[in-house]
């Protein structure tokens, strides 16, 4: 599923982040880097362990914050760290989950890098509401294409057909017009 913003592309598809050919994956990470579970996990067996070790080198990252490595083994040629919330259903949750989009699309930016594939930030055991984080998703990265029109592509790459449905739903109720129209 293909959407328009402004000359970028946004697209939906359901698959596994680490098999994307892209510029950069982003890794749903933890604020010291280090592999963890899930997503974390998967990305850090297929890029090798020279993703941790340059994990280490880089000492963590906060909460709404990204990082940026070598891709390794990766077809990516970078992985991008973003560190979600921990759902606690506290207002604040949606401003560092909008940030960890934000933070890692300005990283892409900065590095001139034109292809992002994500996965669903901090849905995982970061306990994230779906049907919260999607909406939240999509319009972050809409508003930040708007201003950064040389990212060309931001890709979601969901695991599940439950989470593909639920960025689907959110991208209707925000607005996202389907590529063509």
């Amino acid at each position: 599923m293909r959407f328009t913003v402004g000359d970028s592309t946004l697209e939906l598809l359901r698959g596994n982040i680490v098999e994307q050919d892209v510029d950069a994956i982003v890794n749903a990470a933890n604020e010291t880097l280090a592999p963890g579970g899930g997503v974390s996990g998967a990305i850090h067996r297929a890029a090798g362990p020279e993703l941790a070790e340059e994990c280490a080198r880089i000492g963590g990252c906060p909460t709404g914050g990204a990082r940026i490595t070598a891709g390794y083994r990766l077809r990516a040629r970078h992985v991008i760290h973003a560190v979600g919330p921990r759902y606690s259903s506290n207002p604040h949750d949606a401003e560092l989950l909008a940030s960890a989009y934000r933070s890692s699309l300005l990283l892409a930016a900065q590095h001139g890098l034109q292809s992002i594939a994500f996965p669903s930030i901090s849905t995982g055991i970061y306990g994230y509401p779906l049907d919260q984080a999607a909406p939240i998703a999509l319009a972050t990265c809409r508003d930040v294409l708007q201003s950064q029109p040389g990212i060309r592509l931001v890709r979601f790459v969901l695991f599940d057909e439950d989470t593909f449905r639920a960025y689907e739903r959110a991208a209707h109720n925000v607005g996202l017009a389907p590529a063509g129209e």
